[in-house]
């Protein structure tokens, strides 16, 4: 079993930036891909980015490129999602998720682990 804990949201004004880290207890963390989503009220879970086992491939939702830049170091098991340029429509309960497979796997939610989630508000 992995356990993912996120951390690192908050409240920020537009424009403003933020830097989610997740935590996974698990010893082979290198063998996981790793994602971010994100839920707003009332809506489904969306993919925002995923980042390869070894970190050289990325993927990101059309809505964050340019914006977000998802990272990891094997080395502290922490994966990592700066967020730049924030607008209010980013706002969102964002989730940490692993999957022991290919990155182009997670992003349509295939995945086996998913952290509790941390919030992120953006006012206008």
């Amino acid at each position: 079993h992995v356990q993912l804990v996120e951390s690192g949201g908050g409240l920020v004004q537009a424009w403003g930036s933020l830097r989610l880290s997740c935590v996974a207890s698990v010893r082979t963390f290198s063998q996981y891909s790793m994602a971010w989503f994100r839920q707003a009220p009332r809506q489904g879970r969306e993919f925002v980015a995923a980042i390869s086992e070894s970190g050289h491939n990325t993927l990101y939702a059309d809505s964050v490129k340019g914006r977000f830049t998802i990272s990891r170091d094997n080395a502290k098991n922490t994966v990592y999602l700066q967020m730049n340029g924030l607008k209010p429509e980013d706002s969102a309960v964002y989730y940490c998720s692993a999957l022991q497979g290919p990155v182009s796997a997670v992003v349509t939610g295939t995945v086996n682990y998913w952290g509790q989630g941390t919030q992120v508000t953006v006012s206008s």
